[in-house]
C-alpha cells in the first residue's frame, strides 16, 4: 500500500494524536477525513492540513452517526483505505474512591467511547473497504487500532481504561483473521507517554517527571512518531494481527 495514495479516516482527528496523524498522512500526500465531535478545532484542522482534508462530526458512539460519517467520507475520497481510530477518553478513577464505588455508569461510558466506539468504525469501514480493488498483494485496507501500555500495566486508577485498551487489543487478531478473507489487515499500536494536549496541560514538572520515566529516550512521545508508524503499518503488508508497542521500553508502575 502506497500512503501517498491512501484515502484515510482519522477518528478524534481534532486533536491529540488524531491530528499528528491527520496532519503527517496529509503531507505524505494522502487524503483525510477526520471525525470528531470537537466542531471548532476540526474545522479549523482541515482548513490549515488544505484541500485533502476535510472534517465530519461524528460520535463514535452513535452506530448511525458512524455509518453516516464512513459514507460521507468515502463519497468524498472516493473510498476508504485507511481507519486509523485515535478516538478516546481517559477514563480515570478509582474502582474505590473517596466519595465511595465506581459508578457503572462511569465505567460503561469509557468502555462505550473507547472500546465499542472502536468496534463501531471498524466494521462500518470494513463494509467499504471490501469493495476496494485489491493491489497485487490482495489488498483492500488497512485498520489500525489505539491500545495503549495500560493495556499490559494498568496503573491505579485505570481500570476503566485500562480494560478498554486491553479489549481493543485482544479484538485485533481475531479481527484480523476475519478480515484477512477480504484483503484488510488490522494492527494495534499501544503507545505510552505522549505529548497530547492532556499532557502539555500539565506543569513542566509533572511533564519532566513522566518523561524521567522512560527509560530511553527519556522524553515524551511526539504524535509525528507515531504517525510514522502507522505509515509502517500502512506499507508493510506483512504487519498484521499485531498489538505494537511505542513507549521508549517503560513498564509502567502500580502508580
Amino acid at each position: 500500500m502506497d500512503i501517498t495514495r491512501a484515502r484515510a479516516v482519522v477518528t478524534g482527528g481534532a486533536s491529540g494524536l488524531g491530528l499528528g496523524v491527520a496532519d503527517y498522512l496529509a503531507s505524505r500526500g494522502a487524503q483525510v477525513v477526520l471525525l470528531d465531535i470537537q466542531d471548532e478545532p476540526g474545522r479549523a484542522a482541515a482548513t490549515r492540513i488544505g484541500a485533502t482534508a476535510r472534517y465530519v462530526r461524528c460520535d463514535v458512539t452513535a452506530e448511525s452517526e458512524v455509518n453516516a460519517a464512513m459514507d460521507a467520507a468515502a463519497s468524498a475520497m472516493g473510498g476508504i483505505d485507511l481507519l486509523v481510530n485515535c478516538a478516546g477518553v481517559i477514563g480515570a478513577g478509582r474502582v474505590l474512591g473517596r466519595n465511595g464505588p465506581m459508578a457503572g455508569d462511569f465505567f460503561a461510558k469509557v468502555v462505550h467511547i473507547n472500546l465499542i466506539g472502536t468496534f463501531l468504525c471498524d466494521k462500518a469501514a470494513a463494509a467499504l473497504m471490501q469493495r476496494n480493488t485489491p493491489n497485487a498483494d490482495g489488498e483492500r485496507g488497512v485498520i489500525i487500532h489505539t491500545a495503549s501500555v495500560a493495556a499490559f500495566e494498568g496503573q491505579i486508577g485505570q481500570a476503566a481504561y485500562s480494560a478498554t485498551k486491553a479489549g481493543i487489543a485482544g479484538m485485533t487478531l481475531p479481527m484480523a483473521r476475519e478480515f484477512a478473507a477480504f484483503g484488510i489487515r488490522v494492527v494495534a499500536i499501544a503507545p505510552g507517554i505522549f505529548h497530547t494536549p492532556m499532557v502539555g496541560g500539565m506543569t513542566p514538572e509533572v511533564q519532566a517527571s513522566l518523561a524521567s520515566q522512560i527509560p530511553f529516550p527519556a522524553r515524551l512521545g511526539r504524535p509525528d512518531e507515531y504517525a510514522r508508524l502507522v505509515e509502517s503499518i500502512y506499507e508493510i503488508a506483512m504487519l498484521n494481527g499485531e498489538t505494537i508497542r511505542l513507549d521508549g521500553a517503560i513498564r509502567m508502575q502500580p502508580k
